[in-house]
């Protein structure tokens, strides 16, 4: 593999050289959270966007790259495209009959992914998690979980800037007896806390772990849990906030718009 490979190219080796499921897990989650570059017919109008399709057997696609030099060595001159996460971009397909034809003979991650493994994306990112509450008995360090999902819950905590100070892992014993693990927010903003839900919920179904393996919530650092989570907690510290680009007119990257199908 070479040194200028992507996340998407290593996942995609990784996957093709197995058989194992969490494998394809992880490439999809890789096509998920990377920023895409679609090829368009012509430039985005307003918060609409129409994007090349190219038929290939009795199927439909739309030309996707994880770098803008693939996509100008696959087009040759000067082309449109928008630029949104896979995560937009599948649920922008999701229903149409499109599929994605990734970095197409530009790189060692071209593939060709159905309309239907982008309908299996789209509603899998939509599985959110499921809200409740409960009290605990007992709180301790956390155990048995695999380190797949370690991994992939801090890769996902750091892509989090500024939407909370911290967060713990522990395992807990809860009343009625029920073991499980948690895992807590310090100081989460209010209006991310579900985004934040969500991102934990992606991480174990990526890791290929079921998703009631692990509640979520959100406390404050003044909080008398907080000292007892810190005490026996694996601590996850997420960045500090960068300073907010202003989006642009393209509507992939501002997230308050969008993109819609012409």
């Amino acid at each position: 593999m070479s040194e200028n490979a992507t996340q998407i190219d290593q996942a995609h080796a990784v996957m093709e050289q197995s058989d194992d499921a969490n494998a394809r897990l992880r490439f999809y989650e890789r096509l998920a959270d990377g920023e895409l570059l679609i090829l368009l017919e012509a430039e985005p109008v307003g918060d609409k966007i129409e994007p090349a399709l190219f038929p290939v057997e009795d199927q439909t696609f739309v030309l996707v790259f994880d770098r803008a030099e693939r996509l100008a060595e696959f087009v040759g001159k000067v082309a449109p495209y928008a630029a949104m996460s896979g995560r937009a971009l599948a649920a922008m397909l999701a229903g149409q009959g499109i599929g994605m034809a990734l970095n197409p003979d530009v790189a060692p991650s071209s593939i060709l992914i159905p309309a239907t493994a982008v309908d299996w994306l789209a509603q899998t990112l939509g599985n959110g998690p499921e809200q409740g509450e409960a009290r605990f008995l007992e709180v301790r360090a956390p155990v048995g979980l695999p380190e797949d999902f370690i991994t992939a819950l801090d890769r996902k905590l750091a892509s989090a800037a500024g939407l909370a100070r911290s967060a713990y892992l522990v395992g807990a014993t809860y009343e009625g007896g029920a073991k499980g693990h948690f895992l807590a927010f310090v100081d989460a903003i209010a209006p991310a806390q579900s985004a934040l839900a969500q991102s934990v919920a992606e991480a174990l179904t990526f890791s290929g772990i079921e998703a009631g393996a692990l509640d979520v919530g959100f406390i404050d650092a003044s909080d008398a849990m907080a000292a007892r989570l810190a005490k026996v907690g694996l601590r996850f510290d997420l960045p500090a906030a960068k300073t907010p680009a202003t989006p642009g007119a393209n509507p992939g990257m501002d997230p308050s718009r969008p993109p819609k199908l012409k």
